[in-house]
């Protein structure tokens, strides 16, 4: 009989011991070992994992595997076998992993929902607002005051300088003031995406993606987000000049003009329909005209128009019983199907007018455009008149009425066009009467209508539109904007759930986003030193820090207070390390150029147990960088130019590299190689096998004068990605992987003073001030 297997981890294999592989347990019940934990890919949804046994999603703390309950049970049955029988072992060794830190917040959203929406997101000096329009918050008008920002290396579509946008609003974000954490410009607009319906998404996506394939429609540039009201908008081109500004031209005996405008609503009408589009309700601000006479869409234009018209259905019902006509603009003209389909959204069950929405919802739109160009003023009061008591009707759900009060208009309609044409134009007159029938079945499509117009001008021996009789539309796929998600009014939801939004809403609520709460960054003030703080170290359970007041504090990690100094600098301490080894030690240097040596156990000593020092030059300041190699060496970053590297064993100096052309201001080890960088402007790469250079980084901008970035003050390293913050503010990334990831600004913390010096450390953040003060944030959910 085979003996019993032992409990193992199912990720890496290896049997539960309790030491290399202790058995955390997950809530689903499996149990994984904690270093496996670490490693595995975090999902996109913060504070979660996926089991490796069961592959469920399932909480995660964001202290990491070490919060999660030990499996003592399972450690108990492993014991019990290996005692039994020791060779059932598994010989295999196991593959020693580098444990990561925890997140210092969670992710907002996934890598791939951030790569699909950034090209779409206008930086925010691009746009200005137009203050001197009165309109409400929903929709605004403005210019591009930025053409250079908004030509970004992800931008979709570049503006010009000066070009008039319109702007309509599809979410909303706010944010509390009394947070410590102050989200970007991009998380808050990624976020407000993140936040919102799979519709919406798709929809949004459709228009941006429509814009930039039919000529006819305005292009649609993409998403702003305005911080002075904390909304975001879609941003469409807008025309100097609009059929509103054409009405007021004389042009009802023009036939010719009359003609050209009716074809160029027909062709706009027909580029919309190829992108699977309707609007159902349009209204002469709706199109715009180029310099050339040429109309567009403005789909910004009809989501507004459409949203003020449910509004007024959504308010009240006086305006359809009073007809005021201040409710219901003149020149807007939604087809009686949308309208039956907005009154179905205020759960109105109506037993008639099941007519849906389709290509021909259009028809009946541009075709009143048309009569109202041909009739004038009349047509748009009767008009008006009908739809306010068609509204009325509909919402009372009287069937008959509907019908008269159609059949009255439709007649007054022909009665109007027989006075203005008389017995002309019979053909036209007809097709008129039928683009305007209650039943969009009986409608003609666009097409007949455009060459019913061209022949008021031209009647051509051959047909030359014969493809557009062969193109087949599929009517089944139309999409209706006015009937989307995205035409839904916005509303603030009234509650927050568990997981800090509401199903179905578009405003991310003040403090709520992706799990992050109001107040969930914590903030502890470690108060000791007497002056500047310049360095930070971590290592053995406690927390080093360094001041311009010569000392060096001791603090413990788990309560975050104070356990002892160290004194014996005689200059300003610039920096120091943590060396783990079978020995704790601490390095810490100061500007003279001395070196101390600190032995890290309980009770601390008071004393250094080594001093060293660099040779002294008036001309130049000590030591302002540290850096320890696994090699047995640490280094020193001088104000003479040099770095030197010191033995770890009988700590004597071994050699001296030169090459910068101003102090070394810091310096980072990672993979066999050290990085030092330095107030010239540069960044070098040394061997650290034989102390070599290897390369120069960033030679040519600091020979330029002045410097486009000046001294480098600090370098940090992870993986293949090399970072470095410069004295002007600039944060330089340099990485070796083609398929890294742009580094995406999250947010900020405000401070009340400078930051000196910065850690983080396994979900901590430490931060060095210039008041004294050492602040360490941590997330808390």
């Amino acid at each position: 009989m085979d003996p019993p297997e032992l409990p193992e981890c199912p990720v890496c294999l290896q049997p539960f011991d309790g030491e290399s592989t202790i058995p955390r347990v997950l809530a689903c019940g499996h149990s994984t070992c904690e270093t496996c934990l670490i490693d595995l890919p975090k999902p996109p949804f913060p504070r979660t994992i996926r089991c490796p046994a069961c592959t469920q999603l399932v909480s995660y703390p964001t202290q990491g595997p070490s919060a999660l309950p030990k499996n003592i049970d399972l450690l108990r049955v492993s014991s019990s076998l290996l005692q039994s029988n020791p060779n059932c072992l598994n010989s295999k060794p196991k593959t020693p992993t580098v444990s990561s830190s925890p997140d210092f917040i969670p992710n907002f959203w996934s890598h791939e929902f951030h790569y699909n929406w950034k090209e779409w997101v206008i930086p925010r000096d691009t746009i200005s607002v137009d203050a001197s329009v009165t309109l409400d918050e929903s929709f605004l008008l403005g210019t591009v005051a930025n053409s250079d920002a908004s030509s970004g290396p992800f931008s979709r579509c570049s503006m010009k300088r000066h070009q008039k946008v319109s702007l309509f609003k599809v979410g909303s974000f706010t944010h509390s003031n009394e947070n410590r954490f102050n989200y970007s410009y991009l998380a808050k607009v990624i976020s407000i995406l993140f936040k919102m319906r799979d519709g919406v998404l798709a929809e949004l996506m459709l228009i941006l993606s429509s814009s930039l394939k039919a000529y006819r429609i305005c292009t649609a540039y993409g998403l702003w987000y305005n911080e002075e009201n904390g909304h975001l908008y879609l941003i469409c081109e807008r025309k100097h000049t609009t059929l509103l500004n054409v009405i007021e031209s004389d042009i009802q005996d023009d036939i010719s003009s009359f003609s050209m405008i009716g074809m160029e609503l027909c062709e706009t009408i027909s580029q919309l329909h190829e992108t699977e589009l309707v609007t159902g309700c349009a209204s002469l601000s709706c199109f715009g005209i180029d310099d050339f006479g040429h109309l567009f869409i403005d789909l910004n234009n009809v989501f507004m128009v459409g949203h003020r018209i449910q509004n007024m259905i959504s308010e009240t019902l006086s305006f359809a019983e009073n007809k005021d006509s201040k409710r219901f603009e003149m020149y807007t003209f939604p087809s009686p199907e949308l309208l039956s389909e907005f009154v179905k959204k205020r759960d109105v069950d109506l037993e008639f007018g099941k007519s849906t929405i389709s290509y021909s919802s259009d028809v009946w739109s541009i075709a009143c455009i048309l009569l109202l160009f041909l009739i004038g003023k009349s047509f748009g009061e009767e008009t008006q008149n009908f739809l306010c008591s068609y509204i009325f009707a509909l919402v009372n759900e009287n069937g008959d009425d509907c019908e008269e009060l159609y059949m009255a208009w439709f007649d007054k309609v022909c009665g109007l066009l027989d006075t203005k044409l008389g017995s002309d134009y019979v053909l036209m007159k007809d097709l008129l009467h039928k683009c305007v029938c209650l039943d969009p079945g009986t409608r003609p499509v666009v097409t007949d209508l455009w060459k019913s117009m061209r022949e008021l001008i031209i009647k051509p021996k051959f047909e030359v539109m014969r493809s557009l009789e062969e193109k087949v539309i599929n009517k089944s796929t139309c999409h209706c904007l006015l009937l989307g998600d995205l035409s839904l009014p916005l509303k603030k939801p009234d509650k927050v759930d568990k997981n800090g939004f509401k199903d179905g809403d578009l405003v991310v609520e003040s403090g709520v986003i992706e799990g992050i709460l109001e107040n969930s960054i914590k903030c502890t003030d470690l108060k000791g030193h007497l002056d500047c703080i310049s360095g930070l170290a971590v290592g053995g359970g406690f927390l080093f820090s360094c001041s311009f007041d010569k000392t060096v504090n001791v603090w413990s990690l788990q309560g975050l207070n104070h356990v002892h100094t160290f004194k014996g600098h005689e200059h300003k301490v610039m920096a120091i390390v943590y060396v783990n080894r079978e020995a704790p030690i601490c390095i810490s240097a100061d500007n003279g150029g001395e070196i101390l040596i600190w032995a890290i156990k309980v009770p601390f000593e008071e004393n250094a147990f080594k001093r060293l020092n660099e040779e002294k030059d008036w001309r130049y300041s000590g030591i302002h960088a540290l850096a320890v190699s696994e090699a047995g060496y640490f280094y020193t970053g001088s104000g003479d130019k040099t770095i030197k590297a010191w033995s770890m064993h009988d700590y004597s100096l071994r050699c001296s590299m030169s090459g910068h052309k101003s102090v070394v201001s810091t310096l980072a080890v990672c993979d066999e190689v050290l990085y030092s960088g330095s107030w010239d402007g540069s960044i070098r790469l040394w061997c650290l096998s034989d102390h070599s250079p290897l390369a120069v980084l960033g030679e040519e901008e600091a020979a330029a004068s002045p410097s486009p970035f000046g001294s480098i003050l600090c370098l940090a390293l992870h993986n293949q990605t090399l970072v470095a913050a410069h004295e002007n503010g600039y944060i330089k990334k340099l990485s070796g992987d083609d398929d890294d990831d742009d580094a995406t600004e999250i947010g900020s913390i405000s401070g009340d003073s400078v930051v000196t010096a910065l850690l983080y450390w396994q979900g901590k953040l430490f931060v060095g001030q210039a008041d004294r003060i050492i602040k360490v944030y941590s997330f808390g959910g």
